[in-house]
């Protein structure tokens, strides 16, 4: 299964793939050639991996929509899992720093990481160097929720699976271009203004145009002002700043809070802008559990088609029960 580690750099989109520069799969003589770029990782798949353990919410989201379950034998954090499992899966523990224990009575063929930083790649290496193979998932460092979902590409070639996962990103494209080209039709042709974020410690964090939200806030037709912000991080901004970008807009998406009461009693200042005024306040929670699990990170990163459905409902002030992931607060 294992090949040789080669050192490479991507920053475009490699030939096979249409929207993400983080992987590329190639087919050989001798199998399925997975390549992961941030860090580097190259193996050959002869056959599909049958023992999987996963470190992010959003690899079971990409097993389940590839009718792969079976191969899910070990999970962190359990409890934020939204997506149904069978329940006998070993607890590896918080993904910030799996059980190399358990990882190693699971057996596993691979164990799906993530990475977040310098941490996570001394994690990984210590997890190797004990007998657990791993490899990095990083559909969240792409930018467009395209490239994110299209990453269901490499579970396929994992899990033998790779004609599956095509078919269900072709068909998830299909849906996204679709609403994204009908999108001026059903808000006739008007540009209603978005806000996000919240004000935490007297900053609010917005997403820069290299976010995936602005990617589907764009796609939906709204007016967000920093679309052209290519920063790989949010936007910090000043409550002033705040003021003077968002004070008229028409949506709020992403709110932390689950109604307009508990807004007000976070910080009075969530009370200022229109959208709060006119009750056009929206979270991401409508698929939740009591234990903090939330579906908008499983099957919102699978299908951005319902994320993109999701905002340009919530543009034209459509009914909630037309939602997927996003809650109206109330």
């Amino acid at each position: 299964m294992g090949c040789a580690k080669q050192p490479t750099e991507q920053s475009s989109v490699p030939a096979g793939n249409k929207y993400a520069t983080g992987f590329q799969i190639t087919q050989t003589d001798s199998g399925t050639v997975v390549e992961v770029f941030q860090p580097y990782k190259r193996l050959c798949v002869r056959e599909p991996l049958r023992r999987l353990g996963t470190m992010s919410t959003v690899q079971v989201g990409f097993l389940y929509a590839l009718d792969a379950m079976d191969c899910l034998v070990a999970v962190c954090n359990p409890e934020l899992i939204y997506t149904p499992v069978k329940g006998d899966e070993i607890d590896l523990g918080d993904s910030m720093k799996p059980s190399a224990e358990r990882a190693l009575q699971a057996g596993l063929d691979m164990l799906l990481a993530v990475n977040y930083g310098q941490y996570d790649n001394l994690e990984a290496v210590r997890l190797e160097k004990l007998g657990i193979p791993t490899i990095y998932i990083n559909e969240w460092q792409e930018g467009s929720p395209l490239a994110r979902a299209e990453w269901i590409r490499v579970l396929g070639a994992l899990t033998g699976r790779l004609h599956q996962a095509d078919s269900v990103f072709a068909e998830v494209e299909e849906k996204y271009e679709e609403f994204k080209n009908l999108q001026s039709t059903i808000i006739n042709h008007q540009s209603p203004k978005i806000m996000s974020g919240n004000n935490f410690r007297g900053t609010w964090y917005v997403p820069s145009g290299k976010n995936y939200l602005a990617y589907l806030f764009k796609d939906a037709g709204a007016d967000y002002p920093f679309y052209e912000d290519e920063r790989e991080t949010s936007i910090p901004l000043t409550i002033e700043e705040t003021i003077r970008y968002f004070h008229e807009a028409d949506v709020w998406v992403g709110a932390n809070g689950n109604t307009l009461a508990e807004l007000a009693e976070m910080d009075e200042k969530h009370t200022w802008f229109k959208a709060y005024q006119d009750g056009r306040v929206y979270n991401w929670r409508k698929q939740t559990k009591p234990s903090g699990a939330n579906n908008f990170w499983e099957r919102g990163v699978v299908h951005p088609e319902e994320m993109l459905e999701d905002v340009i409902h919530m543009l034209n002030n459509a009914p909630d029960s037309l939602l997927h992931f996003a809650a109206h607060l109330q």
